[in-house]
């Protein structure tokens, strides 16, 4: 194990891809002390991505990619701005309630801040936001869009852990909301501080109607995409594959801001951000193989329960360990790392891989953007134009509201258990 994860760390640190320095990492080990098995590993290496329930990710990808490109993002402004424009630091609300209606649709953290922030990160400084909180409040409600079902990294949890994507999708959406909703408070607080400005405009009902009617076909998404799964009426591949052809139909014939000829740029865009998740995904897959050979799962379980912690003492540490990883390492991989290590501790001590799930997606979030590796920062970065330390300065006391969620997750197991039993049984 110390020649493994010493090879992994001088891989990162001289800049070799995640996905390299694990295959690398993973084939010193093989020719150091298993080199026999070496003719199998293209066979394992396979296998990491030969899932039936791995169709439903470039599926929900897409989707998002569609959406985003059918011009949803401004109609969700606009919706926002019906219910929260006429508050102090307006914009601010209006940044996160969008933030959190887009993570229902895209599944993605970098994708709600390329979107989101690409109007809003400009539109609030010319309003006189420092731009510092602009992208920052921009990053920080990104988090909500890989917790609030849909989700990718949802999906690839369950695909790792073999649990259930519609639990896990009910799992998320409280937490989540709660974030939505501790990141409202905190930008109000703030914006009555420092005395950020309202929206100026006038409500008409004409207007009302018109920003409603137009809002309407995107707010139903994820809740036809997420309920169709809940209920059993569709399986999460073919919720995702209705979610695409619902994203084609809106964007060409009711939005109109999809063109035919802007379709294969969307695929493209779509097999490439899916690859190279499927590659990471395909190599980790002698990563976990190695700790299941070397047998350090049940190592950490046995040794958890012989130490007696109790539940919730186990997640907090489990919290903090998540939150360190997810500053080095991306979201996508340190799922496939973390979980086959973890999982089996706290399903030893009685805790659900549903609330494991929720605790570790909505930790990685925070990782999202938080430096050096924040994948929403770099995107915030080259939107803004500012350097991510003053993008993660203006983001922090947004953060808060993100651990805040996560302690609550440790501490009040019906947080993410409610919905699914209520839902499951």
């Amino acid at each position: 194990m110390i020649l493994l994860l010493t090879s992994l760390a001088v891989c990162l640190v001289i800049g070799i891809p995640v996905a390299f320095s694990l295959g690398v990492s993973a084939l010193t080990y093989f020719l150091t002390f298993r080199p026999e098995l070496l003719g199998i590993l293209p066979q394992r290496i396979f296998s990491g991505f030969n899932s039936e329930a791995m169709i439903a990710l470039p599926l929900f990808i897409l989707m998002g990619q569609l959406m985003n490109d059918s011009g949803i993002t401004r109609r969700i402004i606009d919706f926002s701005n019906l219910i929260f424009g006429k508050l102090k630091g307006g914009l601010g609300c209006i940044n996160v309630f969008a933030s959190m209606i887009f993570g229902g649709i895209s599944g993605s953290s970098s994708s709600d801040t390329a979107s989101v922030g690409a109007i809003l990160i400009p539109e609030m400084e010319k309003r006189g936001y420092p731009k510092e909180f602009a992208a920052g409040i921009t990053v920080a409600s990104s988090t909500m869009g890989m917790i609030i079902p849909p989700s990718v990294p949802m999906i690839l949890y369950c695909v790792t852990a073999e649990q259930s994507v519609g639990k896990l999708f009910l799992g998320g959406a409280i937490p989540g909301i709660m974030i939505g909703l501790f990141q409202l408070v905190i930008n109000i607080v703030i914006s009555y501080k420092r005395d950020y400005p309202r929206e100026d405009f006038t409500y008409t009902r004409k207007h009302i109607l018109a920003t409603i009617r137009t809002s309407i076909v995107a707010l139903i998404m994820p809740l036809f995409v997420v309920g169709t799964v809940v209920i059993g009426i569709a399986t999460a591949n073919e919720s995702a594959a209705f979610g695409v052809m619902y994203s084609i139909v809106v964007g060409l014939f009711i939005f109109k801001g999809l063109k035919l000829r802007n379709l294969p740029s969307a695929f493209l865009q779509a097999i490439k951000t899916c690859s190279s998740i499927m590659i990471i995904i395909a190599i980790s897959q002698l990563y976990i193989w190695i700790l299941a050979l070397e047998g350090v799962p049940q190592m950490i379980a046995n040794s958890v329960i012989s130490m007696n912690l109790p539940p919730t003492l186990l997640l907090t540490t489990i919290m903090g360990i998540i939150l360190v990883a997810g500053t080095f390492i991306d979201v996508s991989p340190a799922i496939l790392l973390i979980t086959p290590v973890f999982l089996p501790a706290c399903v030893a001590v009685g805790i659900s891989p549903i609330q494991f799930g929720g605790l570790l997606i909505t930790g990685l979030a925070v990782g999202a953007v938080t430096p050096p590796v924040g994948t929403c920062l770099n995107v915030a970065a080259a939107i803004s134009k500012l350097e991510i330390g003053h993008i993660f300065r203006g983001a922090t006391p947004f953060l808060t509201g993100n651990v805040a969620t996560l302690l609550l997750i440790c501490f009040v197991p019906p947080l993410t258990m409610y919905l699914p039993t209520l839902f499951y049984g």
